[in-house]
């Protein structure tokens, strides 16, 4: 259904007028009595072989929603319910911002990709607490950044302002320090910096609700250096996670019209670089610290790979708009009979396998 009408109409638009058209949809249904949860019994069926528990959160899934789909999350009753086992919402800036000029968003077919340079655009923290008193079938994480505005010396304020305003309704925080299209946001990354900003963040959530999960998502553009030194720094500061890795500048091996366009690559051309994170990472950490790879998945061997790599949880984006809102479901069937052809009972038996086996 999807590839066959929707798709084509949704494609004959400008990308960010559908993604805006697609979200009041999915804003609507949301709001339809009873229609999410029988979503969710056709969708979201949970398999014992891939569900877990980490920070003491259930998840159906190791798949998740990446942010900046639901930029503000109006439609979590829905994307809860497609079979993904948790998703991000965000990013969240505490002050409503418009983002970059029109247009940023742009999609590349030939080489299954997205650009985008949005620029945090969102309704600020506020209208997002209210949204979120929606209900859900999955854990919800909050992705939170800087306002444009705020300088680099003051960016722990704004995200502190945003974990204040919504930690009551969140399942986790996500810090963001790796978008590209928010000047001097990268520079965030640095291990020093990166320390003191989780730090405040960590101490901050523990002072408000204890045991919240706090993860750090990180640039795959950063030096191999950088990257460890990053790594180490939220290692040891206490982070409960890393996300690994957002959209990337590099544009090698594109063939789409678009490929010129400013902004993050997401989508396909991502999956290979990501998953060589995720493993690094997992050398890094010693499979001691949570990952949550994302970057080109598209199908289940995508993911599989990733988790392989060392992924506990994996999300997508870009995917979902190519290929439609019952990926999360055909990847969760996928992904169990890949774990019974190579003899695993849980999906947590695969994680890091290829990196322990030296691969």
């Amino acid at each position: 259904m999807y590839a066959r009408f929707a798709k084509p109409l949704l494609f004959r638009l400008d990308a960010e007028r559908a993604h805006h058209l697609t979200m009041r949809g999915a804003a609507l249904a949301g709001h339809l009595p009873g229609f999410s949860a029988l979503l969710a019994g056709q969708l979201a069926r949970p398999d014992p072989a891939l569900t877990q528990t980490l920070w003491g959160q259930r998840f159906g899934s190791p798949l998740g929603l990446a942010a900046g789909l639901d930029k503000n999350a109006e439609a979590v009753p829905i994307f809860t319910a497609l079979g993904f086992g948790f998703m991000e919402v965000g990013t969240v800036t505490p002050r409503p911002q418009p983002g970059n000029p029109l247009p940023r968003l742009f999609r590349l077919p030939d080489d299954a990709a997205l650009i985008n340079r949005m620029g945090f655009n969102n309704a600020g923290a506020q209208p997002m607490a209210q949204h979120l008193q929606a209900g859900r079938h999955a854990p919800v994480w909050v992705n939170i950044g800087k306002n444009k505005d705020t300088p680099n010396e003051q960016a722990a304020d704004d995200y502190l302002k945003a974990v204040a305003a919504l930690h009551a309704r969140a399942d986790g925080f996500v810090v963001n320090v790796s978008s590209p299209n928010t000047p001097g946001l990268r520079s965030l990354q640095a291990a020093d910096e990166l320390s003191r900003l989780v730090g405040a963040v960590l101490a901050e959530v523990a002072a408000l609700r204890p045991g919240l999960p706090v993860l750090v998502k990180l640039s795959p553009d950063m030096e191999a250096g950088d990257f460890a030194a990053s790594v180490a720094a939220v290692a040891e500061v206490g982070v409960s996670g890393l996300i690994v890795s957002n959209t990337t500048l590099s544009r090698d091996g594109l063939s789409s019209a678009a490929r010129g366009e400013a902004g993050g690559l997401s989508g396909r051309p991502l999956e290979a670089r990501s998953t060589a994170l995720i493993a690094q990472s997992y050398r890094l950490t010693a499979g001691k610290l949570p990952i949550v790879g994302v970057g080109g998945i598209f199908s289940a061997q995508d993911a599989y790979r990733k988790i392989r790599a060392g992924a506990s949880l994996i999300e997508l984006y870009t995917a979902l708009i190519y290929e439609g809102p019952t990926l999360p479901a055909r990847i969760n069937a996928g992904l169990r009979e890949l774990l019974r052809r190579d003899g695993f009972m849980h999906v947590s038996e695969a994680v890091g396998v290829d990196v322990r086996a030296g691969g």
